[in-house]
């Protein structure tokens, strides 16, 4: 078990009481590894022969916005009904004090997560890797027809001015826990602020959109069995998860942003994945560049911060390696922006 975080099982049994079924059977639970839901902590709970899966924030946060359970279990419960896949929620708890932080309990999802690797099967299919790529666009498009404010999200967010205010807001995040100067930064918020394009229509947004955020189904057709961790959602702008999606994106002979992304010769090009999203959105992706560099100067700032708490503890760079991939994002975000990197 990781030893950042444990789980009390008798409290987390006893508060569980009869809301589940299996009352009178052993409760059992272990932590899962690394790969599916990589910032909150995740444990498969068993009480006879019934499963879930429990979420609760880390030990440690780059922000205190980040891991927010409420925030997760109200986009779960408004996607309830919806086409678009998701684990089914089941209980919340708001009481910090039942196992040291608020959880939510939900469905286990029968599937892979592509970012902990794909099967050899997909890998060995040329069609099966081009669906698969296709099915993290579908899923998109499905989130971006629900009717957020029939849903009850009016409140989650707050859309008028989400895409003014993103890069002053990701800056003063950095300037928070600054340790180092970083490439392409300057150029970067200089760029977003200049060529930021009119937002497109406000709709759910995941804020952390990638192939190690959604579990896929087993059987072909390739398809989406749930889009996981939701703890960032917001209402905004949608094209920032597409952007998102798209910037980490790798094709053949391209180095990716980050160290684990990873191109199949049957996937799909980013500009496939492009008409395909804009045929089943209708929405204008002239701007498309400009979403991919504030993704991937957004998800530096973030990884930078995990890098500044190695610093401060003076881990050296080979022990802290997540800073040379803050610095390939940026370098591929200003790739994007100007037009090298499409």
């Amino acid at each position: 078990m990781m030893s950042d975080v444990a789980l009390d099982v008798a409290a987390l049994d006893a508060w569980i009481g009869d809301r589940l079924p299996g009352g009178g059977e052993p409760l059992g639970a272990h932590r899962m590894g690394v790969g599916v839901g990589m910032g909150n902590a995740l444990f498969v709970v068993r009480r006879g022969p019934h499963s879930w899966v429990l979420r609760r924030p880390p030990a440690i946060r780059n922000h205190p916005s980040a891991a927010n359970t409420e925030r997760e279990w109200r986009i779960l419960k408004a996607l309830e009904g919806t086409p678009v896949p998701h684990p089914t929620p089941r209980l919340y708890c708001d009481d910090p004090s039942v196992v040291g932080a608020t959880f939510l309990v939900m469905d286990l999802v029968d599937g892979f997560c592509p970012g902990a690797g794909v099967p050899d099967a997909v890998v060995s299919d040329d069609a099966a890797a081009h669906e698969l790529g296709m099915a993290y666009v579908d899923g998109l498009v499905e989130l971006s027809k629900v009717d957020w404010r029939a849903a009850g999200l009016e409140s989650l967010g707050k859309p008028e001015g989400f895409l003014e205010r993103q890069v002053a807001r990701w800056a003063a995040q950095l300037e928070g826990y600054r340790v180092r100067e970083l490439p392409e930064e300057r150029y970067l918020r200089r760029w977003l602020e200049a060529n930021r394009p009119q937002m497109s229509p406000a709709a759910i947004l995941h804020g952390d959109y990638s192939p190690f955020n959604v579990m896929v189904a087993h059987d072909r057709p390739m398809r989406l069995a749930a889009i996981i961790d939701w703890d960032t959602g917001t209402i905004g702008d949608p094209l920032l998860d597409f952007g998102h999606l798209l910037a980490r994106w790798v094709e053949p002979g391209e180095e990716g942003p980050i160290a684990r992304s990873a191109s199949l010769p049957g996937y799909p090009t980013r500009a496939e994945m492009a008409a395909r999203y804009a045929a089943g959105t209708g929405r204008d992706l002239s701007a498309l560049a400009y979403y991919q560099a504030l993704s991937l100067f957004k998800l530096g700032v973030i990884l930078e911060g995990t890098y500044a708490r190695g610093r401060k503890a003076d881990l050296p760079d080979s022990e802290n390696p997540i800073g040379a991939t803050v610095e390939r994002l940026l370098i591929t975000a200003a790739a994007f922006a100007r037009g090298t990197r499409r």
